[in-house]
């Protein structure tokens, strides 16, 4: 009996360095996870390439597939809607490997009702003055946005006992080497292991 996959959920506030992290990740040669890429209504970043970073949509396209239930999860931040598109999740754990998604906290909520199995991770930062510090070194939004960001953030680090592990973004390679370990003793839990080893002893 194959296993089926886990379905590895990121998120935390904006500015966080879930993109950063996650990207750390995919660049080792052992990460065996499948990524899903998100959707997104909001313009490219310098650099971003779509159907890499995220397929990036229309407002119109957007809530589209919002009607046609296309969507695992959605939600609109700071005037944008991000989501996850539902059925390549489903198939890849259906096969047996992993998902790692990288989302948005209200997102999270939704994933955590449909897939209450998952693996959820906070990424924290190490303090609310370095969570601004980011935004604001990252450049690409006004005073007004940042500070709406920032009062988004501080409610969405009260909602930590929605998920099962909390890892802070002091360096990445740490916050990696956190989220690596969590995954591989999720596989070890029993509940996920116990019938595979009940099976084996019906067979002899």
């Amino acid at each position: 009996m194959k296993e089926k996959g886990l379905l590895i959920v990121l998120s935390g506030p904006s500015g966080v360095g879930k993109g950063t992290v996650r990207k750390a990740i995919f660049s080792q040669e052992d990460t065996k996870f499948e990524y899903s890429i998100s959707m997104t209504t909001r313009h490219p970043r310098e650099g971003e390439v779509d159907g890499v970073d995220y397929f990036f949509k229309t407002r119109e396209e957007f809530e589209a597939l919002i009607e046609q239930g296309k969507l695992l999860e959605y939600a609109e931040f700071v005037g944008n809607y991000y989501g996850t598109p539902v059925d390549y999740v489903r198939q890849t754990l259906e096969e047996g490997n992993d998902v790692f998604l990288e989302i948005e906290v209200q997102g999270a909520q939704q994933v955590r009702d449909k897939f209450p199995e998952g693996l959820f991770i906070f990424l924290a930062p190490p303090s609310l003055s370095e969570l601004q510090n980011r935004l604001v070194t990252r450049g690409t939004e006004t005073d007004d946005l940042i500070q709406g960001r920032m009062n988004t953030a501080r409610k969405e680090i009260e909602m930590m006992n929605l998920y099962d592990y909390i890892v802070e973004n002091d360096q990445i390679e740490h916050a990696v080497g956190k989220i690596k370990s969590i995954v591989q003793a999720e596989h070890c839990k029993r509940e996920r292991v116990q019938q595979r080893y009940l099976n084996m002893l019906e067979v002899e």
